[in-house]
Order: structure tokens, then sequence, then C-alpha cells
């Protein structure tokens, strides 16, 4: 056999063996399935276009701030909080404290046992969320959850990151719809005033926002995050 046909044989080889590794790379793809997830534990009435509840949810503790709302105590993070962390983290106190858990116990557990906590009477959701939603809430809780204290120090609020590479990022994937001082659309709080909460601003960035047009930003390095955060950080307050 000639060298040459050898050679041939071989790149057939490599060229069969990348096509296999980038087909299981195609069909291995759950961050979109994450980010959606992401958006319905922020607000899931508003991924879905339904209204808000209008009976407080069960497990929501009746002397909290937010017991008469419902269309803010059925939302997952208003229990679990935007860290993840529940009453051991950035909901320990304040007006948002419900003294219930987080979901990092979940962290890596199955969908279906995930799926079936949500499904429960308890949780209430059986009849309200799709067989879509349930996976992708539940590929959120098991595969999605970020330890926010890697990209945020807790005591001071304050984003690790490098404002400068931050601002570029911000520059050109941003400010196209919200303005290079982050006041746009005039209908929301500016970004400067935002950096009070950064793991809703966090969690939103990597997620998008429930119901708009905003990109997830997940598929980045997280790293691009805290340093679009740093930038954030820097912006007008008013």
């Amino acid at each position: 056999m000639t060298k040459i046909k050898l050679l041939r044989i071989a790149l057939s080889g490599v060229l069969l063996s990348s096509l296999s590794v980038v087909g299981t790379a195609q069909a291995a793809e759950i961050e979109s399935s994450i980010a959606r997830g992401g958006r319905l534990y922020d607000k899931w009435y508003k991924v879905i276009d339904e209204d808000a509840p209008s009976t407080p949810h069960a497990l929501y503790p009746a002397d909290k701030a937010y017991a008469e709302k419902p269309d803010a105590n059925w939302r997952c993070k208003e229990c679990h909080g935007w860290d993840y962390m529940g009453r051991d983290g950035a909901y320990s106190g304040g007006k948002h404290a419900s003294g219930i858990a987080g979901i990092q116990g979940a962290s890596g557990a199955s969908a279906d046992e995930i799926v079936s906590v949500l499904k429960a009477d308890e949780h209430g959701f059986k009849d309200l969320l799709s067989d879509q939603d349930f996976t992708d809430l539940a590929n959120f809780v098991s595969k999605g959850q970020v330890d926010m204290d890697a990209f945020i120090d807790r005591a001071s609020k304050a984003p690790k990151g490098d404002a400068a590479k931050g601002e570029a990022y911000f520059n050109t994937i941003c400010a196209n719809c919200h303005g290079k001082d982050g006041k746009m659309p005039e209908d929301m709080k500016p970004f400067g005033a935002q950096m009070g909460n950064p793991w809703e601003v966090m969690h939103k960035i990597l997620n998008g926002q429930p119901g708009e047009d905003m990109p997830a930003l997940r598929a980045l390095d997280h790293q691009i995050i805290a340093d679009i955060m740093s930038h954030m950080a820097t912006l007008p307050k008013e």
C-alpha cells in the first residue's frame, strides 16, 4: 500500500473522529435550556406569557413581607434568592428574607427528582408549566447554579472583575439597547443604581430578562460577566 493511500486512510479516520466529536457536542448543548430555566426561576409566568397567580404561594410564610403579593411570592427567586442560597445568602435578612432554604442541595440532582418536587402539591406547579418548562427549570437547578462568591465579594457587593475590560464588553454587547451610560430604556432603573444587588444583575446577564429580548450570556466565560458588572458599577446611579 502506498504512503499516499495510507495518509488518505489516516486523514479519513481523523475526519470521522472529528465529526463524531462535533456531533456529540451539538447533541449535548443545554446552555440554552439552562438559560431559559434561569428566566423561569426569575419570573416563570412572564416567560410563558401568562398572568401571575392571584393567590399566595402555599409555601411562602404568611408573616413575611411579600405574603400578600402572589406575583412576588410565586417567583422561585423570592424564596431561594438570586444567589440560590435562600436564608443562608443575600436574603438572610431584609425585606426579602423568607427563612426558606436555598436550592444548592439540588445542584447535580436528576431532572426527575427536581421535577417531582416542583409538581408536588406543596409547590403547586403541576398544572402551570409544560413538560419543556419543567425540563428547562430542572436543568437550571441541577446544572446551572453559579458560585457567585467566585465573582462577587459578598461583604462589599463589589464584582471581582476588570472594569476596563468590562467597558469594552459592555459597549459592544449591551450598549446598543442600554446606552453607554446604562440608562436605557427610560423606564428602567439606571444600571449604576442596580449594582446594589449584584446577584440579581449577574443572574439576569447570565440568563436574560423574562419576557424581553435581552440575550443570555451564559455561554461566555463567567469572568466576562464579572468584568461587565465591574464597569456597570462605575455608571451613573441617576
